[in-house]
């Protein structure tokens, strides 16, 4: 399908699972009724995807409490107990993170059975999220390592294990989320790439890495207001990424300052075009989401273009995150009408 819509990842979690609102949400249940509740909350977020067009779908991440620490929480090697203040984003907010005391192991499968749940609800094409091994590194404290790039490549290694898995179990796309890419650029060339791909070594399904500019918390907006009149992060690192074994590149762009002329640095991939913007509670309609979509096909093939949100929309009421998917949706059918598809 041309233009055919996926989303880059979280979805609200409803109210009767979790606290509305938060980017670190608390369960409101437990145990055996907790786990029917995340499938349940799955189920609705499938069937609101495909209602809304969306090709690729994703479970929302509502099988998680928050991208990164929901994927760790069952990982052997960090003790939780141990709290660090530290810096995220290169101190853009501070958090007290769970520190790493040794080599991180799987003690199970972490998501295993939830895309096997979410492979059989779903004719559609089916994604899942993982964190990016730069972005654990960046929300977690060292106390280990002694150096990123040795701490990076141990969680890479995995996050390999675990992706393998999730292919099997009949994932479509694998996509590793790297909020850090935007941060550390030098990093990403150094060590961050190699470590994604150690990630993401031996998939045969697509594979994709997700760079945004962060959800829309106070801190993010703040940190975008210092950025002056474009932002251009991605153009210190789309070179690399080209040259890199990732098939896709999930970016920001609607309401953004991101230059979208910056996708013809990524002449070889595939291109989640951000036409979503998840930093407002108001809701795109499907000529703004068009309108983004026809920007992006001026510098890129159309037939690499695959409209998208900007990032997650976890923090958003139901409603909200709702009619966005639905403009999504109706934007990319638009798009593909005025081209005669």
């Amino acid at each position: 399908m041309l233009f055919g819509p996926t989303i880059a990842g979280s979805l609200p979690k409803p109210g009767w699972l979790a606290e509305t609102g938060k980017l670190w949400p608390r369960w409101r249940l437990e145990g055996e009724d907790l786990d029917r509740a995340k499938r349940d909350a799955a189920l609705i977020w499938i069937k609101e995807q495909e209602d809304a067009g969306i090709e690729t779908v994703s479970d929302g991440e509502q099988f998680r409490t928050h991208f990164v620490h929901g994927f760790l929480e069952t990982v052997q090697g960090i003790d939780w107990s141990l709290k660090t203040r530290m810096g995220i984003r290169d101190n853009r907010y501070f958090v007290d993170v769970p520190t790493v005391t040794g080599k991180p192991r799987r003690s199970r499968p972490v998501h295993r059975d939830e895309a096997a749940f979410c492979r059989l609800h779903t004719r559609n094409g089916l994604k899942f999220t993982l964190p990016g091994p730069m972005t654990i590194c960046d929300t977690l404290a060292d106390g280990h390592f002694g150096r990123r790039a040795d701490m990076a490549m141990a969680f890479a290694e995995i996050l390999n294990e675990e992706a393998l898995e999730l292919e099997a179990e009949g994932v479509d796309t694998i996509q590793f989320d790297e909020p850090a890419f935007n941060v550390f650029t030098d990093d990403v060339r150094e060590w961050g790439i190699a470590a994604l791909e150690r990630a993401a070594r031996g998939l045969r399904c697509a594979t994709a890495v997700h760079i945004c500019y962060g959800y829309g918390i106070e801190a993010n907006v703040k940190w975008k207001e210092t950025l002056g009149a474009e932002w251009r992060q991605y153009e210190a690192i789309f070179p690399a990424i080209n040259g890199s074994s990732i098939r896709q590149v999930s970016l920001e762009c609607a309401n953004s300052r991101v230059p979208i002329s910056l996708i013809e640095l990524l002449p070889d991939k595939e291109l989640l075009v951000g036409a979503i913007d998840v930093a407002s509670n108001t809701v795109e309609t499907a000529e703004e989401v068009a309108a983004t979509i026809a920007e992006a096909s001026r510098h890129a093939d159309a037939a690499r273009i695959f409209p998208c949100t900007n990032c997650g929309m976890a923090p958003l009421s139901r409603d909200v995150a709702s009619g966005k998917l639905r403009a999504l949706g109706a934007g990319a059918a638009l798009a593909r009408a005025r081209r005669g598809s």
